[in-house]
């Protein structure tokens, strides 16, 4: 039997290629908001990067994080302008320093990035203000898909990245708060009920695979 050799992945796909699918896409779909964001975030991300991936040197463009759960929103059915451009922007104010009102959207859009930004509260502990930031996302229909798929995809790429104890930490955090939003989902925005059943198939198989190997 040939010994089996391991090769890892830098990426799990291009972001030159997802950007052209998304850039495509918007333009063919009429998304005039995914398509301003696009460009925005882009623009706002240059020269940042993933989190380093200990098995390669090369470095993974910050993009391709929301490049990736666009085309996976896509790709599952999601044809929303509102939803499409807040995946695209949602991590734009918190890591780069920009306002809401500086960006290229609606007031809608504005208002779901808000709520997926997340902020301590004052005199607050982290933790109730990680409670406090998921109570509120899954108040809101948009805000709560936007959210599960981010998971989702940090959670594909976190074994690469992540130290023992932090995936540890973000396991239980996945299991404490983004499992029961999928139920919320499922429940209160029953017209999402498919995309929280892949989502959540998704992150339960990868959390599980992984809690093997610890």
């Amino acid at each position: 039997m040939n010994d089996f050799e391991i090769n890892f992945r830098d990426r799990l796909f291009n972001e030159d290629n997802m950007y052209t699918r998304v850039k495509t896409m918007a333009q063919t779909e009429n998304m005039s908001n995914t398509l301003a964001a696009l460009t925005f975030m882009c623009e706002k991300h240059q020269g940042q990067f993933r989190k380093g991936y200990r098995y390669s040197a090369e470095q993974v463009k910050y993009i391709n994080h929301p490049l990736m759960m666009a085309c996976h929103a896509h790709a599952m059915g999601i044809r929303d302008d509102v939803i499409m451009a807040a995946i695209l922007l949602h991590d734009v104010v918190e890591d780069t320093g920009t306002s809401l009102d500086e960006l290229p959207v609606n007031d809608e859009i504005r208002q779901l990035v808000d709520l997926l930004t997340f902020k301590m509260l004052p005199g607050k502990t982290k933790a109730e203000s990680k409670a406090a930031y998921f109570e509120a996302i899954a108040g809101s229909e948009k805000a709560s898909v936007v959210k599960v798929i981010d998971r989702c995809n940090n959670v594909s790429t976190m074994a690469g990245c992540f130290s023992r104890e932090k995936l540890i930490e973000y396991i239980a955090e996945t299991e404490e708060y983004v499992i029961p939003l999928l139920r919320t989902i499922k429940n209160k925005y029953p017209e999402h009920s498919d995309i929280a059943f892949m989502v959540k198939y998704q992150i339960i198989s990868l959390l599980e695979s992984i809690k093997a190997l610890l």
